[in-house]
């Protein structure tokens, strides 16, 4: 199974965007809640340079940080997606 993480902030509609394509593949997550205040969010700017969610972490594929709910799901859907290789 995948080793899947992302970083997530209750209410964003970003972020729950990525969670229902996650729910659709039925892909296991680590869900990391971040704060609401962007300054405190130190956890994501290790991970990901910025502090802006969502951001996945993918492990198994070298992915370390992708932002970008967009980015995120086209990713998920050719990674792990039912045209996946």
């Amino acid at each position: 199974m995948a080793n899947l993480e992302l970083y997530e902030l209750d209410g964003c509609p970003y972020c729950a965007k990525v969670v229902t394509k996650l729910e659709e593949l039925g892909l296991d997550y680590e869900s990391h809640k971040v704060p609401s205040s962007r300054a405190a969010r130190d956890e994501v700017k290790a991970v990901s340079g910025q502090a802006g969610v969502p951001v996945l972490v993918d492990e198994d594929n070298g992915v370390e940080g992708m932002p970008e709910s967009d980015d995120i799901v086209a990713y998920l859907e050719k990674t792990y997606g039912d045209g996946a290789a």
